[in-house]
């Protein structure tokens, strides 16, 4: 009996889960060659730079050492007012999951910005559309739990980032009124 080839295996289980189709070639496929833990941070960091080339304030919470902190109620300030950044990959079925929205941490509104594979696209809510279901539905990411929640939009759903200046800033208008 030959013994078996454990590369072979793997190979051909990475076929059947293999999903990245529509994304080879396609201008933003380095995106999912980047673990899951870092989009977050490079929605953060495109953020930030996105905001710095209109003229947005836009600053991040810090810890003692002065490093961005992943234990603040919230993710990101634009102009003064604090919102949960999330960002996804688009999915093979076409649609965005935005992870780990927590609506009982304090902060004024959520951010969303989903990467497909050749567009940019966003949204962005005050704390009262997404605790009230105005934003979507949000459905608990734990059996049991109402800590953490996902949203999920189709493309059709969200804004193209070209209308990022403008929806940011009504938002923000609204938020300090």
């Amino acid at each position: 009996m030959a013994h078996p080839d454990p590369s072979r295996i793997l190979l051909g289980v990475l076929d059947e889960y293999a999903d990245a189709g529509k994304w080879i070639g396609a201008p933003f496929e380095k995106i999912k060659r980047i673990s899951n833990t870092k989009v977050g941070d490079i929605g953060q960091d495109f953020v930030e730079q996105l905001c710095g080339a209109i003229g947005l304030s836009c600053t991040f919470p810090t810890n003692a050492a002065g490093k961005r902190s992943r234990n603040s109620p919230w993710d990101i300030e634009l102009e003064g007012v604090t919102f949960e950044l999330k960002t996804a990959t688009e999915d093979v079925h076409g649609a965005f999951q935005f992870n780990h929205i927590r609506y009982h941490r304090q902060y004024d509104g959520l951010l969303c910005v989903g990467i497909g594979p050749s567009n940019i696209l966003f949204d962005a809510w005050s704390k009262a559309e997404v605790t009230t279901g105005r934003a979507g539905a949000l459905v608990s990411m734990d059996a049991g739990s109402s800590a953490t929640h996902k949203l999920t939009k189709r493309p059709h759903q969200l804004r193209p980032i070209e209308e990022f200046e403008a929806r940011t800033r009504d938002l923000i208008a609204e938020l300090r009124a």
